[in-house]
């Protein structure tokens, strides 16, 4: 059975950019991204939200559960790209960034409060994780070009206590706002970051750039786990990819094009920030 629906409404349906974007309120469900590429793949007209005041079986990346409760925001974006499926993972990148901004705008959260980025897709202020996103994508409505679902968590009230990484939630750190208003502030971001980003002829010059910006400081300590094993180096930034660049001690580059990274200064016990 689907979850109920509390409200939903449309504006101007045929086109990208509408004045109030379609949103689909549920007030439980199991995963916001799967209800919205259901939609999706139904025929739903899109843009379209996906919002959920609590969420039972939300999903991070490689598998990992995220579960969140009344009070944190639970929210899917399903869009429709033209651009090339090969660029679908720099869309994680403009997402940080329009979950940055939407803290940024309703919070007293900024950089030297710790608020920052860490790739490819997660939230931090300080050393402790407040948020992460998760793309998902197909082509099953048809090609070129490709549907993508961008869920993103944010820890706002509240904070799992058993993810074996350090957490936080915005009440911790600030006065927590109302998840309507992070709503508001989201979808507002995203428009303008899709728009930077716009199918991928901008993520060199405005998504990159302000990516790192974001990111942490260049030479900071951090470490990849791959499948290969755990990497440790000095961060150098992205490539025109996205791609996370690092530099081992014996000079060599690399770039990786997945991994967990974990801040070294924080990773004492091998855990991963």
């Amino acid at each position: 059975m689907q979850p109920p629906l509390l409200s939903c409404w449309a504006t101007d349906r045929g086109h990208m950019k509408t004045s109030e974007p379609r949103i689909v309120h549920l007030t439980e469900t199991g995963s916001t991204n799967a209800d919205a590429m259901r939609l999706a793949l139904d025929g739903e007209a899109l843009p379209l939200w996906v919002v959920a005041e609590r969420q039972s079986a939300g999903r991070g990346r490689a598998g990992r559960s995220w579960a969140s409760l009344s009070g944190n925001l639970n929210a899917s974006l399903a869009i429709v790209s033209d651009a090339p499926l090969a660029r679908a993972g720099e869309l994680a990148l403009v997402a940080g960034l329009a979950l940055y901004d939407a803290v940024r705008a309703t919070t007293h959260l900024a950089a030297d409060a710790g608020l920052r980025l860490k790739w490819p897709n997660d939230l931090l202020i300080g050393a402790a994780k407040a948020g992460g996103i998760l793309v998902e994508t197909t082509t099953a409505r048809g090609e070129p070009g490709f549907l993508a679902v961008i869920g993103f968590g944010l820890n706002i009230a509240s904070c799992p206590g058993d993810l074996g990484r350090a957490v936080t939630c915005l009440a911790d750190r600030d006065a927590a706002p109302i998840p309507d208003d992070v709503l508001k502030a989201l979808t507002a971001s995203c428009d303008t970051w899709l728009s930077h980003w716009d199918s991928g002829l901008g993520f060199r010059e405005h998504i990159a750039r302000t990516w790192i910006d974001r990111g942490g400081p260049l030479g900071e300590a951090i470490s990849i786990h791959t499948a290969q094993g755990r990497v440790t180096g000095s961060y150098q930034g992205l490539d025109d990819s996205g791609y996370l660049l690092l530099k081992t001690p014996d000079g060599q580059a690399h770039t990786f094009t997945y991994g967990d990274v974990a801040l070294v200064a924080y990773d004492s016990n091998g855990g991963t920030v």
